[in-house]
């Protein structure tokens, strides 16, 4: 096993700045709104309402929280017109295209396996409630 995996660097420090920035930008392309964002936008262009629509659940504020940070990490290009409504596109740069092939693995992954986690969440659940016994009044 990797050693860093198996025993991760401790806080952030200016020593651990290389692992702590790993960290970071592995929490921003493993949140769940980022991976969506990132799968929607696989080679096409897709305006924020467009966006909005397809990522079910996702709020405007939340949208543009993650679309900025992807923005900023250089995953995503923003492109505004100057048109009256105004009119924002958003696209992945290559850097953002690089990631598909991962996420799409991950996501084949996901659904090969859905079942069999879906039965080890039942049996969890299961145990769970047996081990806490009959609920009392």
């Amino acid at each position: 096993m990797d050693d860093a995996i198996a025993n991760p660097p401790g806080p952030c420090t200016p020593e651990a700045r290389g692992d702590c920035e790993v960290r970071h930008i592995l929490d921003r392309v493993a949140d769940k709104w980022s991976l969506l964002v990132i799968a929607l936008l696989d080679e096409r262009t897709l305006r924020f309402t467009e966006l909005r629509r397809m990522v079910e659940g996702i709020s405007q504020r939340m949208l543009t929280v993650t679309l900025r940070q992807l923005e900023r990490d250089g995953l995503v290009e923003r492109v505004v017109y100057a048109v009256i409504p105004p009119r924002v596109d958003y696209s992945l740069t290559p850097l953002g295209k690089s990631l598909h092939e991962p996420i799409r693995v991950l996501v084949a992954w996901t659904e090969q396996h859905q079942n069999e986690i879906a039965a080890a969440r039942a049996a969890y659940d299961a145990r769970e409630a047996a081990a806490e016994g009959p609920a009392t009044a």
